[in-house]
């Protein structure tokens, strides 16, 4: 088996082959750092890579398993970890130069528990300045270069993993996700996200976005997304948002189907602007789904959608204030978009915050009041597919200082709202580019999003794609 072909093996096969003895973690850790090698910088998904370190983690797994001794699911597989995530044994530096070299003093909890599973962290992966936008560059590493196309956003803030799960480094990818930064990346570098319900993994340190980060798997295949659910997935002390409720079990109920569940499809939420070939994309691949199946599509106007685009817009800027503290001095080495962004910010005054919340709290009981009526919201997942890396928004679009949020008009309100949504790889435009899908379900209704992501994948399957790479 090539270098490749074990770089892009799902975890779900990679898995009972080490306990097999077929495979050795050696074997598959080495072999995911050769691509990496090989592949680096031209993809540029890391910010901190420890082969050194994931190597020795692979000897002694390797020990354990030819020792018999105690394995946990995801002993010997590669995983990677997003550059916003603290991690006590590698750098934390948030795509800034502000926080370059920041040292955690404690893993956050969903790295200890993929530690402890077994699993052996390659590295960190990029992320935009403080996770600020949707865009796959900042000043500490550059851009990272979406595995379709060079030169082209991968996404972000998750832009690493996205592009290292695109570009066949292993099969796990830790995301997170505040306003689509799953969801983003995946769409862009084709692959499958999942922002899971508000809760139900543990964030840690807390954000201050007003409780709307989530962490979540970023995965070539629905799978082995659940592989990684079911091990960081539960409630945690140092998170107090955290649900008392441990996952379902979600691998066996996987494949239970979706056939007779009430679907409700909107292809721009009553005010999104959508490029016309990603909205016949996601129509088309809808449509297909509903007949595989067995459900039926049904067309709806959401009478909260337009409501979400000023509240998103007020704030975005405003919780950026929280980084005002880093202009005096590094201002201008900081990304002059994200600079603009706290600027804005600066102007909201707490009756103005005030009024947000109030706002937004009726626009989340409007959200949960829909999903009374159906069990699944299809959308567009971006409005776009991928374009320069160096622009904030398409050349063909309306332009602005620091709103990128204009093409991703699909996510953040579940952000807000706390619901399970995740989008799946749906096709490709003409220039090759990817093009992601979302399904949203209720809250807490993690396995049921899980369960329409596998029966999308069975209709309309997509972890065979492979982008064309150097060799």
């Amino acid at each position: 088996m090539t270098d490749e072909d074990l770089g892009f093996l799902p975890a779900t096969e990679l898995a009972p082959m080490i306990r097999q003895k077929k495979l050795s973690p050696v074997e598959v850790i080495g072999a995911v750092l050769r691509r990496i090698e090989r592949l680096e910088p031209r993809v540029n998904a890391f910010s901190s890579l420890g082969a050194d370190r994931a190597m020795d983690a692979a000897r002694r797994a390797e020990a354990a398993l030819m020792g018999g001794g105690p394995m946990g699911p995801l002993h010997g597989l590669p995983v990677t970890i997003k550059d916003l995530t603290w991690t006590k044994d590698f750098p934390t530096h948030s795509g800034s130069k502000a926080a370059q070299g920041f040292r955690p003093p404690v893993d956050a909890p969903i790295v200890t528990r993929l530690t402890e599973a077994g699993a052996i962290v390659l590295g960190k992966t990029t992320t935009s300045e403080f996770g600020w936008n949707g865009v796959s560059r900042c000043p500490l590493t550059g851009i990272t270069h979406n595995p379709w196309k060079h030169g082209y956003n991968a996404g972000a803030s998750s832009a690493g993993a996205g592009a290292a799960a695109a570009a066949g480094y292993g099969p796990l990818h830790q995301g997170s996700d505040g306003a689509g930064s799953i969801r983003m990346p995946s769409h862009f570098c084709g692959i499958y996200g999942l922002k899971p319900s508000f809760g139900r993994v543990p964030y840690y340190p807390v954000g201050p976005g007003d409780y709307t980060s989530h962490i979540g798997p970023m995965t070539r295949t629905v799978a082995d997304a659940v592989l990684m659910m079911q091990v960081m997935a539960g409630p945690h002390p140092l998170d107090h948002t955290t649900s008392e409720a441990w996952p379902a079990d979600y691998g066996g109920r996987l494949h239970d189907g979706i056939a007779g569940r009430r679907v409700a499809y909107s292809p721009d939420l009553g005010h999104a602007r959508v490029d016309p070939e990603v909205a016949a994309l996601v129509r088309g691949a809808a449509e297909r789904f509903a007949a595989a199946a067995g459900f039926t599509l049904h067309d709806v106007v959401p009478a909260w959608g337009p409501n979400g685009a000023e509240l998103i817009r007020g704030f975005w800027p405003a919780h950026m204030t929280r980084l005002a503290q880093h202009l005096p001095q590094w201002e201008p080495e900081m990304d002059q978009n994200l600079v603009a962004c706290i600027r804005a910010g600066l102007g909201t005054t707490m009756e103005g915050y005030q009024d947000l919340r109030v706002r937004k709290l009726a626009y989340i009981a409007e959200i949960h009041t829909f999903f009374e009526d159906w069990d699944f919201l299809i959308t567009p997942t971006v409005s776009v597919a991928a374009f320069p890396a160096e622009r904030l928004q398409p050349a063909h679009w309306p332009q602005h200082p620091w709103d990128w949020l204009m093409w991703a008009e699909f996510s953040y309100p579940f952000n807000m709202s706390w619901n399970p949504a995740a989008t799946v790889p749906c096709g490709f435009t003409a220039d090759g580019l990817p093009v992601g899908l979302q399904i949203v379900g209720k809250r807490f209704d993690d396995l049921g999003v899980l369960q329409a992501s596998a029966a999308f994948e069975s209709a309309l399957p997509w972890a065979d794609k492979r982008p064309k790479l150097p060799a």
